[in-house]
């Protein structure tokens, strides 16, 4: 079973609800796609047995020794990241896109694409399992691309290792990391808040799940902090046809948990949210 969680906007609780889905059984692979700001490793505390280089794009950079100021380059710039500037070109490493024509073009051959290579996919053991994560270095792009290669790696190790449950902390929106997250899962998890702007993303959400034709359901995290809201969302829900598996309360041990680098199944297993996110957890594994 390959079940992603995630969410339509940030702050929702759902990486506090993948990490105690993870924690349920062992023998899981934990895979945190959220690539952009990467956390169930600091909680987890993984062995970094893998450690691989994501290259995201190219940059391209001019040889000032061989450059000739022709200006070729910024004739055929599209995006405008070529100037002259008192008669010397310079390349503006933030508008760049990487899509190497004036390496191409270049009479002089003077400029070269770099490839920018800080971001990182890694792979190791936790307590309960097997976990992969990625992290983007700041200002890299194409998340969706890191995204798929935590995916991929996740997959490989389930099936070296005989597990067959795999936990994906997907990213919030609706954008490429969501996306490739979702793309084959057995089954989605959303998680929801009960403010408006919660309603509105979950229905961005269910919309694109929809396009993928696959199972899909509910949490409402905090419902108790607005229940109107949470009524409106469940009634939505149940417009949609899409099952709501817990209503889970406000309540401070989960950042208690989160403060002690456990999840609210380890660190209180007994408390009311664990019988809740067990119950879900549950109805997730039968249907």
């Amino acid at each position: 079973m390959e079940v992603a969680v995630i969410s339509g906007k940030g702050g929702t609780g759902k990486s506090s609800i993948s990490a105690a889905f993870a924690t349920m059984q062992p023998n899981v692979v934990l895979a945190d796609c959220d690539v952009d700001a990467a956390n169930l490793y600091i909680l987890f505390n993984p062995t970094h047995e893998k450690e691989e280089v994501f290259v995201s794009v190219y940059k391209a950079v001019i040889d000032k020794d061989s450059c000739t100021n022709c200006g070729l380059c910024i004739d055929y710039c599209r995006f405008d990241a070529i100037h002259d500037v008192d008669g010397e070109v310079l390349i503006d490493e933030t508008a760049c896109d990487g899509c190497k024509l004036c390496s191409r073009i270049c009479p002089s051959e003077s400029i070269s694409m770099i490839p920018e290579d800080k971001s990182r996919m890694y792979a190791g053991t936790f307590r309960n399992g097997k976990m992969v994560y990625g992290r983007l270095s700041p200002g890299e792009e194409n998340s969706g691309r890191l995204v798929d290669m935590v995916r991929e790696e996740a997959k490989i190790i389930a099936k070296e290792n005989h597990f067959e449950t795999i936990i994906i902390d997907g990213p919030p929106g609706i954008g490429c990391p969501v996306i490739s997250t979702i793309t084959g899962v057995n089954k989605v998890v959303i998680v929801t808040e009960p403010t408006l702007s919660g309603l509105h993303d979950l229905k961005r959400t269910v919309e694109v799940v929809s396009k993928f034709k696959l199972s899909k359901s509910v949490i409402i995290n905090k419902y108790d902090l607005n229940a109107d809201m949470a009524n409106t969302i469940e009634d939505y829900c149940n417009s949609q046809d899409v099952k709501v598996i817990a209503k889970i309360p406000f309540d401070k041990v989960v950042v208690d948990a989160m403060v002690n680098c456990k999840s609210v199944i380890e660190f209180a297993p007994d408390s009311e949210i664990a019988g809740l996110l067990r119950e879900a957890y549950q109805k997730l594994s039968e249907n």
